[in-house]
């Protein structure tokens, strides 16, 4: 075994692997005030200041795509673990609890209040009370739609084009191309031809109204 592979792992290497790590590890706690300082920074811009919000996610986000807006307040614990796709759309108060990373794709129209969350701690209170955590990454794929107040558990892959109701608690995968909801959420059905409102010219249908 060579000395790099002794080496003990670092609490953020652990993060990283998804293995359990010391979540008050002086590191991380240095990391994650990094990132809530920027988040405050950000929280407190006005909305015509569309230049300093940029500088400010681009500080933030591990990646911030073309052309995304994301409305204050904005909370994260690292914000270096978050990329955002281009042409998203992120609506007030999300919580983007990144340790263990979050991926939103291109064209999302996330609601207010989403909760996303990697973290998760041991069941047993003795072993919670040692401050041990683990992360596992969610990912939102591209053209997915969730509604308001929507909280999303660990591990979770929510698929390309799918629309999440609001109020669901997302705790296992959800497919491409469907409507799910609920607590815990589940699908509903898949999202067809006959959901369409426009016309081949791209024009509103008639009835779309309806």
């Amino acid at each position: 075994m060579s000395d790099a592979q002794s080496l003990p792992q670092s609490p953020y290497d652990l993060m990283l692997s998804g293995a359990w790590y010391d979540a008050g590890d002086d590191d991380l706690e240095a990391m994650r005030a990094e990132g809530n300082l920027i988040a405050h920074e950000y929280s407190l811009t006005r909305p015509d200041e569309a230049e300093r919000r940029r500088e400010l996610l681009e500080r933030l986000l591990g990646h911030a795509g073309e052309g995304i807006e994301v409305l204050p307040p904005v909370y994260v614990d690292y914000g270096s673990r978050v990329s955002v796709g281009d042409g998203t759309f992120v609506n007030h108060g999300a919580y983007l609890m990144d340790g263990g990373g979050i991926t939103i794709g291109k064209r999302c129209q996330i609601g207010p209040w989403l909760g996303a969350y990697t973290a998760a701690h041991p069941l047993v209170a003795a072993e919670r009370a040692t401050g041990l955590e683990k992360a596992s990454p969610i990912v939102i794929e591209d053209d997915v739609w969730v509604g308001a107040n929507v909280v999303v558990m660990p591990g979770v892959t929510i698929g390309k084009g799918s629309v999440i109701g609001a109020g669901s608690v997302v705790t296992k995968d959800i497919p491409a191309g469907v409507v799910a909801y609920g607590n815990p959420c589940r699908v509903a059905r898949e999202i067809d031809d006959g959901d369409r409102v426009c016309g081949p010219d791209g024009s509103p249908a008639p009835g779309a109204a309806d």
